[in-house]
């Protein structure tokens, strides 16, 4: 008696090689968890992950395939949910790296193939293998010119009755083969117009208008490229090595910061919690932002802390307060101890942050 035949499924991020190879290692490893989260959130099928294969996801699902409609609305919910995210990168960033610039031009091919699974056990964890896993994984090395596209072998098209004269608004199936290890492998596939997904709305970031001048500032000079002195301020790993005061720093350690980004300080048992806003400086300058509404006797407190890259071992900071207030006895407080309070805290960071850059190299993060 034949087993059931199971569904293999591959998303596979393309150009991702080439991503990692030219851009900044440690933005371009977050980039990429981040998307392939986004693909595992968009599972819709119960599909089961077998392996996380670097920048492809090894799904499948046992002894059962889904539909012709299950499958490619399936597959047009992770497209969909890829480029909706790589859109919310594009427009959310604020990291001038090579990494984060280039994430956009990131794509997407999605391998479907069916067959016979094999099973093995490798400390604790059940994992299918044998010839269906293997004929699954060079599908992916094809002649297919496009980087974006979804590919179904024909034992996987004839099972579900897809047939390569299916058209829809994202689908036009083409018939082709190829070969490996001399026995010819025909499959349909399709290219992904991005422009004819519906993408997901998401939230951006508050574009913050400073139309007075600051309540405090303070600038100095920091003996370190601008550049790297952006990554220390924006990595939320390092805030708890040079912000004065602070217990812990909670975030999501798998996410570049962008606009709208959200971390919570803790201070004396206290939870604080920040969102990135952005606001327009010279183009010469880079600029990080954050907002919080928990700390009294104000209602918000926006701080921006402001790059002026001088050349590659020195740059200009300029760290800009705003208070709001809405009451008299939060303006009073404000006027007596509170500014004092904050800039006296403020002056002790940027005293720390000074230390911690130039010993970051010595030190164990």
């Amino acid at each position: 008696m034949a087993l059931a035949k199971s569904l293999l499924f591959i998303p596979d991020i393309s150009g991702f090689t080439h991503f990692v190879q030219t851009t900044e290692k440690e933005h371009s490893e977050h980039v990429i968890a981040e998307l392939l989260e986004v693909l595992i959130s968009a599972n819709t099928q119960s599909l089961r992950l077998a392996e996380v294969e670097g920048d492809a996801l090894f799904f499948y699902k046992e002894g059962n395939i889904p539909s012709q409609e299950k499958l490619l609305a399936q597959v047009e919910t992770m497209y969909t949910a890829f480029y909706s995210h790589l859109k919310m990168m594009e427009t959310n960033r604020i990291c001038p790296c090579n990494a984060c610039a280039s994430a956009p031009n990131l794509e997407l091919k999605i391998v479907l193939h069916c067959g016979e699974l094999q099973f093995m056990t490798v400390q604790g964890n059940r994992k299918p293998f044998g010839e269906t896993v293997i004929q699954a994984h060079r599908l992916l090395k094809n002649t297919i010119k496009s980087d974006n596209y979804i590919l179904i072998s024909k034992s996987l098209s004839d099972e579900i009755g897809l047939k390569s004269s299916y058209q829809s608004k994202l689908f036009h199936f083409y018939e082709d083969e190829e070969r490996y290890d001399g026995k010819k492998v025909s499959f349909l596939y399709a290219e992904i117009e991005v422009a004819k997904l519906s993408l997901l709305g998401f939230e951006t970031p508050e574009v913050v208008i400073t139309n007075r001048p600051p309540d405090f500032f303070t600038e100095r000079e920091m003996k370190v490229d601008g550049y790297e002195l952006f990554e220390v301020i924006t990595n939320y790993r390092y805030r708890h090595l040079w912000v004065e005061g602070v217990e812990e720093f909670v975030f999501d350690e798998n996410e570049v910061t962008r606009g709208g980004t959200a971390h919570v300080c803790v201070i004396n048992g206290k939870h604080f919690n920040f969102t990135t806003v952005v606001k327009d400086v010279p183009i010469h300058q880079l600029v990080y932002g954050e907002l919080t509404t928990d700390p009294p006797p104000v209602e918000k407190l926006y701080q921006f802390y402001i790059i002026e890259p001088i050349n590659e071992g020195l740059a200009k900071l300029r760290v800009e307060q705003f208070y709001i207030t809405s009451s008299i006895w939060q303006k009073l407080l404000m006027a007596t101890i509170g500014k004092r309070q904050f800039t006296k805290g403020l002056i002790a960071s940027l005293d720390k942050l000074e230390w911690f850059i130039a010993n970051r190299h010595t030190l164990k993060t």
